[in-house]
């Protein structure tokens, strides 16, 4: 197969190249394109390579009717509709680490420039003056730097700060006590580093719960000496709140490199302040970085698309390579049953999937392996792990993970709630690779979970079995195995019966039609 790359935004050559030398991929180049030009375009392409330059809207994504990944050659993405993709089932990724140190480097340039007066005092040379007492700068040594995020460019700051004698104060959500002390960094809250600080620098992504976080508000808990610095997303700082405390003297100084609006508006009130320092997003802007994150994200989608293993991914769950490399035989076993139960569950309300032993920390990869499938059998549409949560929240079905770290074996089991009760359906890879059926609606049995097969549930009698044996001989249906589970207390059995082929419904009436069968139905996993 042959897949179509499309590269709308302008892109290092050496990731070009990557896109190029990898086989059976095409790469289209087309630049500055509006939402309505790439909509008329991007239907037959597979895969999508971006910086921030695209906007990848819902729109958009509705006329991507073959894309499977967006690759984004940089860090933030606020310029893809996240929702949408996943819920089209498209993996997003990015490149975290492309371009961390280039900007981590940027904002402490930045910083730099605001304590010893930079751009100001060369402009005023370039003027043709001579006032060295008029720009008085500011000492980092011994100065408390305030970092709000400390993912990959938060840590490379923090690195370097300390390495100039700096006391590191941060906050984040995500990071434990122990990670930050492992840092030399004192986590604390945001109204504390606001307290405390006296330069703050923003590395956090730009999100719900970010949107405005530093306002008037924030400013006015501020040490009205401090220095802001920006260097993450537009849209962090309220700019008009922060010219305002720029002006009444709130504090002293601020530099950014984002803005919520990219350009922003020629009268924007931070343009006329002599007290800020403003660079045109140039974070991420060095020929190093360019260079890193492009052949990053063009290695990433290469690797998808052919492979499909995600790196990086933003709406995917994470996992480690030691994770990766476990989960890849089981997800097989996921899949075949969570298709098997699709084909008996009716009006499912609850998909219950536990991961036991050494599989028990896989369960939410695993678990999407298993709804995906489910859902392509409840629905006979197309589904695959990133959009079946988007699927069932539509169907009102919820997905729900157990682990079970303290059995011995490595199984995996679902278990579906329906209209008619509960359904359930064990499976483990054995040693020598196999996929087994261990258990099916309760009955313990060890069965190939492979091909087309007869779940047929009876009456514990004799020559049931011989009866529907005969049914299938006369029809001409070759038999490969049959496990059979026996529930002694109520006197109830279920039979599997691998087929080599689909039985044709005719036949099927006829067997449950027999004697002492309650049903009868064909799955194919």
């Amino acid at each position: 197969m042959t897949y179509k790359v499309l590269v709308s935004d302008k892109l290092a050559d050496s990731g070009l190249e990557v896109l190029h030398k990898a086989e059976g991929v095409e790469v289209t180049v087309k630049t500055g394109l509006s939402e309505d030009e790439l909509c008329a375009i991007i239907g037959e392409f597979h895969g999508l390579v971006i910086r921030s330059g695209t906007k990848v809207t819902a729109k958009v994504l509705d006329a991507a009717e073959e894309l499977k990944a967006i690759g984004r050659a940089g860090i933030g993405v606020d310029n893809v509709d996240l929702a949408a993709a996943s819920k089209k089932g498209v993996v997003v990724m990015n490149t975290p680490f492309g371009n961390a140190v280039t900007t981590a480097e940027h904002a402490l340039s930045l910083l730099d420039a605001l304590c010893r007066q930079i751009p100001d005092a060369t402009a005023s040379m370039k003027a043709g003056k001579w006032e060295k007492k008029k720009f008085m700068g500011r000492e980092k040594w011994g100065k408390t730097l305030g970092l709000v995020g400390l993912g990959n460019i938060g840590k490379i700051v923090a690195d370097r700060a300390r390495g100039l004698h700096m006391r590191v104060i941060a906050t984040d959500p995500v990071l434990s006590k122990d990670e930050a002390e492992n840092l030399d960094v004192e986590l604390v809250t945001f109204d504390e580093l606001l307290g405390r600080a006296d330069f703050v620098s923003i590395h956090a992504p730009l999100v719900s719960g970010t949107k405005h976080l530093f306002d008037a508000a924030a400013f006015g808990k501020m040490k009205p000496t401090a220095l802001l610095v920006n260097a993450a997303r537009g849209g962090i700082v309220d700019e008009q709140a922060l010219a305002a405390a720029l002006k009444d003297g709130k504090l002293a100084g601020a530099a950014l490199d984002v803005f919520e609006t990219e350009p922003p508006a020629a009268d924007h009130p931070l343009f006329a302040l002599d007290n800020v320092v403003l660079t045109p997003h140039l974070g991420a802007s060095t020929h190093e970085a360019q260079e890193r994150v492009g052949v990053e994200i063009c290695e990433q989608m290469v690797e998808y698309l052919k492979h499909g293993k995600v790196t990086n991914g933003v709406n995917v769950p994470a996992l480690g390579d030691d994770a990766a490399e476990r989960v890849g035989p089981v997800i097989e076993v996921a899949q075949r049953l969570g298709a098997l139960l699709g084909q008996l569950a009716d009006k499912p309300r609850e998909v219950r999937v536990t991961a036991s032993g050494a599989i028990a920390d896989l369960v939410s990869p695993l678990a999407r392996e298993v709804l995906a499938a489910f859902l392509e059998k409840q629905t006979g549409e197309s589904v695959n792990p990133l959009s079946a949560l988007y699927e069932a929240k539509d169907r009102s079905i919820e997905l729900v993970e157990v682990r079970a770290p303290d059995d011995e074996r490595p199984n995996l089991r679902i278990t579906v709630n329906d209209a008619e009760g509960i359904h359930t359906a064990t499976g483990r890879r054995s040693r020598s690779g196999e996929l087994r059926l261990v258990g099916l609606e309760g009955y313990p049995m060890d069965a190939v979970l492979k091909g087309h097969a007869l779940v047929i549930h009876n009456d514990d009698k004799p020559g049931v079995i011989g009866a529907v044996g005969s049914v299938l001989g006369k029809a001409g249906v070759n038999v490969s195995r049959l496990q059979v589970g026996l529930d002694e207390e109520t006197g109830r059995a279920l039979m599997l019966w691998n087929v080599a082929d689909a039985v044709p419904p005719t036949v099927l009436d006829e067997v449950t039609k027999l004697d002492h069968v309650q049903s009868v139905r064909l799955v194919t996993v």
